[in-house]
């Protein structure tokens, strides 16, 4: 069995938790109803790769997605939200902080600092809380449902884009898992890292998945690994499609490997039991770009 721990930081005292970098300063204002107007990739503060924190925790966030009502939400991981120690990651057995939570977006936190708030939202589904209620029971589904959304507050739509920072994307979602030897790419924003955002894209592998894992979950290596703090972030496929959510670092079967709950299956599970009507994934404004 693997042994996994949550990627979420969590520090003591004045000292909080660890995220990733945003892009820009500048925004443009999205109108208060119809579809949401992006802020232009180079100058957006939130969407992917934004640093958020939830009672104290830092994470990153993996993906934008929309509603029926042109509400835009930003995805993270449900354990970001836990209350338990960093190495429970069966979200059928541990609480979670209730929906409502305030969930803050920053950007340049550190591990002395929280950095610069660039916008707030509201905690308002977690595949942890939904499976205890619902008494879900099987195993993968417990162990790799890692997945929440928090809803950007109307005040702070406009300065929202959906690409993925520096590789751009994604461009859909992907169905069918991941063969050893896969391309993956990522952009994480642990505050671990002290705001280098040099340090935040990485590319590696797909070490295969695993058939009694029954797609809920993608194993694989990265230069330089997920750390806490990356917890949450996107992965996408070597045509730009999102693969999963960085949610545990494994022990085997190699050393700081990752693993990532399905996106796919993660989604379709909110768009079940969340009561957001038409929930939908969004892709990049910026083409798909694979180039380290």
């Amino acid at each position: 069995m693997m042994f996994a721990r949550s990627m979420s930081v969590r520090l003591a005292g004045a000292v909080a938790l660890l995220a990733a970098p945003v892009l820009g300063t500048t925004v443009l204002s999205a109108p208060a109803q119809g579809t949401p107007q992006w802020a232009p990739a180079a100058t957006a503060q939130i969407g992917p790769g934004v640093q958020m924190y939830t009672d104290g925790a830092q994470c990153t966030g993996n993906f934008v997605f929309t509603d029926n009502s042109d509400n835009v939400y930003v995805g993270y991981a449900a354990h970001c939200a836990g209350l338990g120690e960093a190495t429970d990651t069966d979200g059928c057995l541990n609480e979670s902080v209730p929906l409502g939570t305030t969930v803050t977006f920053n950007k340049g936190g550190s591990l002395i600092s929280n950095g610069t708030q660039v916008g707030t939202g509201t905690l308002v589904y977690s595949s942890w809380r939904t499976m205890r209620a619902n008494g879900v029971t099987d195993a993968n589904t417990c162990a790799y449902n890692d997945f929440a959304l928090v809803k950007v507050s109307n005040a702070d739509k406009g300065k929202v884009n959906p690409s993925i920072p520096f590789w751009g994307g994604p461009t859909g979602i992907d169905t069918d898992g991941t063969a050893a030897g896969d391309r993956v790419y990522t952009y994480g924003n642990s505050s671990l890292r002290f705001g280098l955002t040099q340090l935040s894209p990485h590319t590696g592998i797909s070490l295969g998945d695993a058939a009694a894992d029954g797609g809920w979950s993608h194993p694989l290596y990265t230069v330089t690994p997920g750390v806490p703090g990356d917890s949450g972030s996107a992965f996408i496929s070597e045509d730009g499609k999102a693969i999963g959510t960085l949610s545990t670092l494994g022990l085997a079967p190699l050393p700081l490997s990752n693993n990532i709950g399905d996106l796919g299956k993660e989604l379709a599970f909110a768009q079940a039991h969340s009561g957001i009507a038409g929930l939908k994934l969004v892709n990049g404004t910026e083409a798909f770009n694979p180039i380290l």
